[in-house]
């Protein structure tokens, strides 16, 4: 399976460390003039942020059909947000659903036995292919499983296998048959402001994998076929959402909250719009950011409401990243990719190259890898075997102190 692995690798998520929280505004938001304080939420109705008192905003988020909430997937303020969040949004609404972007569909199964208490931390982790289809560290969003399951209350799988998403981004949503299309519908075209963020990502990532200069263009079919890969992430996940709300008893039907990467929802682009292309219009988003950030990124339109995260001591860059997309076939792991100026490239590493030992581990899963990655400490090496053209060569990755 191919995929890019989080914490060591870089992605396209658009809940990535990666992708500019600046660049997804509507062309008419002003920039804020003032901070807001944290530990507090503010409306973005205005031009400024307004303070809202919790109470007030929640009761008023709790009456919406579907409530979305961002995230930096690898924050772990914003996972804590969320939980908090969760939690006061359940006293209002305890009949509620949680669906979460990290879970294609087809683990859905995993997920009703999770919520029915059938499993442990590591059976779920396992049977929902955690390494495989999210590979973020678990420990950030367990917090979030185990209120669902204290609570049951059941979770949705609101995503797609990544091999159709890839298979568009390759080739465009019309080359792609439709039995491979896991029943969705056609999305809806991406909003201009929708399009112009998705085309810095797009030069970004050119940049780091294909080692192009900042001239690909927004004719480029390689762009048109990005944009439809990511609405038709967003549309996975809208339907989802819309499936889950549509199988509510009328007047009774539950609150929907989505745990989302920030990048699918700013600007009331991404979800929301393929939401309200599907005749969901009651939404609301709601993002955290951190008060460590310029404020200038604070716009409004940017979500309904924020909420401002205080800096911890502990706050910090993310631990340096390995740079590398592995490619997992029948037993052997493959580098599919490797980022230029990355740790793995100036350690030598090779586009191809399959990995045979990580810390002296014989490796067979991508999960190994990761593991390895993660543990690894900051100032620390880390030896790698790896098969080139029939060769076995040795490697060392030097990972940098902690700043």
């Amino acid at each position: 399976m191919d995929l890019i692995l989080a914490g060591a690798l870089l992605g396209v998520s658009l809940g990535s460390a990666g992708v500019g929280y600046a660049q997804d505004k509507p062309a008419h938001a002003a920039a804020t003039a003032t901070c807001p304080a944290p530990a507090a939420w503010y409306t973005l109705l205005d031009d400024e942020p307004r303070p809202v008192t919790t109470r007030d905003l929640l009761a008023h988020v709790a009456r919406r059909d579907v409530v979305l909430l961002g995230e930096q997937h690898d924050d772990a303020s914003h996972h804590h947000w969320q939980l908090q969040t969760l939690a006061a949004l359940h006293l209002l609404r305890p009949d509620m659903v949680i669906g979460f972007e990290s879970f294609p569909r087809r683990v859905q199964p995993a997920l009703d036995r999770w919520i029915a208490g059938e499993l442990t931390v590591k059976q779920f982790l396992e049977q929902t292919e955690w390494e495989k289809v999210w590979n973020f560290p678990p420990e950030l969003y367990l917090p979030l499983f185990q209120f669902a399951r204290v609570n049951r209350i059941p979770i949705a799988a609101l995503n797609v296998d990544r091999a159709l998403t890839e298979a568009i981004r390759n080739k465009g949503w019309e080359a792609v048959p439709a039995e491979q299309k896991e029943g969705l519908s056609r999305p809806a075209p991406a909003a201009d402001a929708y399009r112009d963020f998705l085309f810095e990502v797009f030069k970004e990532h050119s940049r780091q994998t294909e080692k192009k200069s900042a001239a690909v263009g927004r004719n480029d079919p390689a762009f048109q076929f990005f944009v439809e890969s990511q609405t038709t992430w967003d549309r996975a996940m809208a339907e989802a959402l819309a499936r889950r709300l549509a199988a509510g008893d009328g007047a009774r039907r539950p609150l929907v909250v989505g745990i989302v990467g920030s990048g699918h929802i700013r600007g009331g682009n991404g979800v929301p719009h393929q939401l309200r292309d599907l005749g969901v219009s009651s939404v609301s988003t709601l993002l955290p950011v951190n008060v460590r950030r310029d404020c200038t990124e604070i716009n409004r339109g940017l979500a309904d409401a924020i909420f401002a995260l205080p800096a911890m001591p502990g706050d910090q860059a993310p631990p340096p990243r390995l740079g590398i997309r592995l490619e997992e076939t029948a037993g052997e792991v493959r580098l599919a990719e490797v980022l230029p100026g990355s740790l793995a490239e100036k350690s030598g590493l090779q586009r191809g190259d399959r990995i045979v030992s990580i810390a002296g581990a014989p490796v067979t899963k991508m999960g190994a890898v990761i593991a390895a990655v993660r543990a690894q400490p900051a100032g620390t090496w880390l030896p790698l075997q790896v098969r080139r053209n029939q060769q076995a060569l040795e490697f060392v990755v030097k990972f940098p102190p902690r700043q």
